[in-house]
């Protein structure tokens, strides 16, 4: 007993004062992921590439809401949302002390309102999409002179897309379009 006091005492303390004092993390050490809603478009790339399903998306057609949830007990710290993340909105923290006392507070849901169809009226995508796409456009210089319909275009909804391209290319041919 005492050769292993003795042998203490020379080396120093062995583990840490965990919940006394902060563990310091490894750099690139993958924690909590931390969502921020300024930068989300709602696009779904991580939920997609989501492994356990932690991450969710879903729509409200009649209220004209997309929903973002993420369940911090099935999330499994992978990274993969930050990596398809397109905005950076969703970065690893180097938190990982994630008890709770309440199942509800592992929960985090967002909503971001769908786009309107500018011919129909029906809902289809989330507008911070649509601009994000359009900035894109814009960015590479696709949307200059001579492109004026393709922005009003981004406005419609897929089923009408079709229809107005359709038509636009059936008259261009001379022939009569049918819906």
């Amino acid at each position: 007993m005492l050769k292993l006091l003795k042998k203490t005492l020379q080396v120093g303390q062995a583990t840490v004062e965990y919940p006394f004092k902060p563990v310091e993390v490894a750099p690139g050490f993958r924690g909590k992921p931390v969502y921020n809603f300024s930068r989300c478009i709602a696009c779904g790339a991580c939920a997609t590439a989501c492994p356990p399903n932690a991450i969710t998306m879903d729509c409200d057609l009649e209220r004209g809401i997309k929903s973002w949830n993420i369940n911090y007990g099935r999330c499994i710290f992978c990274g993969r949302c930050e990596e398809v993340c397109p905005t950076g909105a969703i970065a690893l923290s180097a938190e990982f002390e994630l008890a709770a006392a309440r199942k509800e507070d592992l929960y985090c849901r967002a909503e971001v309102q769908l786009c309107k169809c500018i011919s129909c009226g029906e809902y289809f995508g989330p507008s911070r999409e649509l601009e994000y796409v359009l900035a894109i456009l814009k960015q590479a210089r696709l949307l200059e002179s001579g492109h004026e319909g393709w922005e009003q275009l981004l406005k419609v909804c897929p089923k009408c897309r079709r229809r107005k391209i359709a038509g636009s290319g059936a008259k261009a041919l001379g022939a009569r379009a049918r819906f």
